[in-house]
């Protein structure tokens, strides 16, 4: 992502999910300091996906949470969201994250490694299903003392 990014972000997000929530989320994170990554996907000079990871806690262990993940519809089931994904989990994998948190499709995710959260005794702070939170371990040792809730930042709640 870079700084004239910022308005197509939005839009992708904005059409992906159709409405203007997650794009909002995605101004706040970034406002406030939140993103730990954030990445796009360009075709044809156009910002057709994003991605944003931000900071996340399960007891004194602080993570990454995914999302949102948006692509534009126009260009949806061609593997931008995939390469979005792998991308982001590579370096934070690299930076020595311990694990990755995803509210998301139990159909997309699980291609990554992505399993059920609550299997490792973490719940969400979301009245969410279990199978669609779910939990990327990149290094076991620094991950095995968490427990319990995941807490996500604050602009979360941004509506």
């Amino acid at each position: 992502e870079c700084a004239g990014d910022i308005a197509a972000i939005r839009e992708v997000n904005r059409r992906a999910f159709g409405r203007e929530q997650e794009g909002r989320i995605v101004d706040a994170l970034r406002a406030n300091g939140g993103a730990q990554l954030s990445l796009v996907a360009v075709d044809d000079g156009r910002i057709v996906g994003h991605v944003m990871y931000s900071p996340l806690h399960v007891g004194p262990v602080e993570a990454s949470a995914l999302g949102p993940l948006a692509v534009d519809p126009d260009v949806q089931r061609r593997g931008i969201g995939t390469k979005l994904v792998e991308a982001g989990n590579d370096e934070l994998r690299r930076t020595g994250c311990p694990f990755i948190i995803v509210v998301g499709h139990p159909a997309f995710y699980p291609r990554f490694g992505f399993r059920p959260a609550r299997a490792l005794g973490i719940t969400c702070e979301w009245n969410v299903r279990d199978e669609v939170f779910m939990i990327l371990v990149l290094d076991e040792a620094r991950a095995s003392g968490a427990t319990g809730r995941a807490v996500y930042r604050p602009e979360f709640g941004t509506s």
